[in-house]
């Protein structure tokens, strides 16, 4: 049997996060009632001449640097044709042979090794409009052009990635970036960020390029995911039964957990393109984009390294941390307030995180901030709560945004350390049990996280755990 692997590449688009749209003045926001975002310019109404956004000049270049690319010091705009009711001018503003930039790359961490995906280019245009289907079994759609115009990135890889592990972790590796630069707030769910992914396969060891698929309407790193996993199935299964692979586009059914086929593939030649007559080349001095470089902020990659040096955390809990910068700013915040870097990292990563995702919310929405949480570890170090009695006041403020001290003392969860009153218990509790004494004595380690969990049970988890622990290993 032949064995098989997969040649991926993918297809990034990001919508910029620009004050207005790639080449007029209509505001660039998400939500807006529809058609509210629109001028003559990004409706195409005869006469009308675009004027290129700056920002999307300058957020180019600082996506490019990003991404190790190449800075053409020479560009230019192309019409890419095609017809569809989204797009008035029936031409798409975009690049074609002389983009932006050029031959970049991303490094991917696997359990493995560390993959090099190569970066082919990352070119400007603009966005389409959106469609809006008629509901239940309507015959017509509508058009809702505010997304029309809206600046974009197109973020092409080589077909350098050989898993669909690999291709998630591009992803994510992209997001973090592009999220640091803050050119974008790449929220999938509001289509700031889409990916498409082509696939095919070849026999191991082989280095042609075999017939590709295009899979679309992938709306989660997860799911881009699943859907190579089930491509490169069905596949595999066409190659093992003598059918051939026809190029083509083929949509992604979370749902199902499918393809199905879409169209057949559009070449480059089928959009006719050609330089946009109303917009004058670009020529960058090399000034500028140094200057540009300059302005970087620390990227994710350099501030784990950081994080491990400065901080002594260990390599997988700084790349949890970093890999949001708003998640990074908050871990630092915190520990320009508190002594130990490692606790507050297992606080962030395990409980904040847990929040977080069940609550399905971003950092700059929790009304628990960074002083919550170090006054909530602060009142642990003086023996104010327990560990046990940390998570439900975390919970608690992570629910109402009320301070440590407040939440301790509404609740009366304050942790009981005299001495004379957790004796008592102590005793009772030895009474109680006096085969479990026994067994400790005779070597059984367990019988004595026994004992301390009674003495927990009758104080509903508010006794001080190292204080029981003493009285009990005192009176055994």
């Amino acid at each position: 049997m032949v064995e098989y692997e997969a040649v991926i590449g993918l297809e990034v688009h990001v919508e910029l996060r620009t004050k207005t749209k790639a080449f007029c003045s209509c505001p660039n926001e998400f939500g807006s009632e529809p058609n509210s975002n629109v001028c003559p310019i990004c409706l195409a109404m005869p006469g009308t001449l675009p004027v290129l956004n700056k920002s999307l000049l300058e957020y180019g270049i600082r996506t490019g640097l990003a991404l190790n690319c190449e800075i053409a010091h020479f560009c230019k705009f192309d019409r890419k044709n095609y017809f569809y009711p989204d797009l008035p001018k029936a031409y798409q503003l975009s690049q074609s042979d002389f983009p932006l930039c050029l031959h970049g790359y991303l490094d991917v961490e696997t359990d493995l090794e560390t993959r090099r995906i190569r970066i082919n280019r990352v070119h400007m245009e603009e966005d389409a409009g959106k469609l809006v289907h008629g509901e239940g079994n309507a015959d017509y759609s509508l058009v809702d052009l505010n997304r029309g115009g809206v600046p974009l990135l197109e973020i092409v890889t080589e077909p350098d990635i050989r898993t669909p592990e690999e291709a998630r972790l591009y992803l994510e590796n992209l997001k973090a970036i592009i999220q640091y630069l803050g050119v974008s707030d790449c929220k999938m769910e509001e289509g700031s960020l889409r990916c498409d992914a082509n696939i095919s396969l070849r026999p191991v060891g082989t280095d042609i390029l075999n017939t590709k698929v295009e899979i679309k309407n992938m709306n989660s790193f997860r799911a881009v995911q699943r859907a190579l996993e089930g491509e490169i199935e069905r596949q595999h299964g066409l190659y093992e039964t003598g059918e051939s692979i026809i190029q083509q586009t083929r949509g992604w059914d979370d749902v199902t957990g499918t393809t199905s086929l879409m169209r057949t593939k559009e070449e480059a030649a089928d959009y006719r393109y050609f330089p946009d007559p109303d917009l004058v080349p670009i020529h960058l001095t090399s000034e500028l984009v140094e200057s540009i470089r300059k302005g970087l902020p620390e990227l994710p990659a350099a501030r784990k390294e950081r994080f491990m040096d400065d901080f002594g955390l260990p390599a997988y809990d700084a790349g949890v941390l970093t890999s949001s910068r708003e998640l990074a700013d908050y871990f630092e915040k915190c520990v320009s307030d508190y002594h130990d870097p490692k606790k507050v990292s297992n606080w962030v990563m395990v409980e904040f995180l847990r929040l977080l995702n069940t609550h399905n919310m971003e950092v700059r929405d929790a009304k628990l901030t960074p002083s919550h949480l170090v006054e909530m570890l602060q009142l642990m170090d003086q023996g104010t709560i327990s560990g046990k009695i940390a998570k439900t006041v975390f919970e608690e403020m992570f629910a109402t945004g009320k301070k440590a001290g407040i939440v301790v003392e509404e609740k009366g969860l304050l942790q009981i350390s005299d001495e004379s009153k957790l004796a008592e218990m102590v005793e009772a509790v030895l009474s109680a049990h006096p085969e479990v004494v026994e067994d400790y004595r005779k070597g059984k380690g367990k019988a004595l996280g026994f004992l301390v969990g009674q003495v927990m049970k009758q104080t509903r988890g508010k006794a001080n755990p190292q204080m029981v622990n003493k009285l009990l290993l005192e009176r055994i």
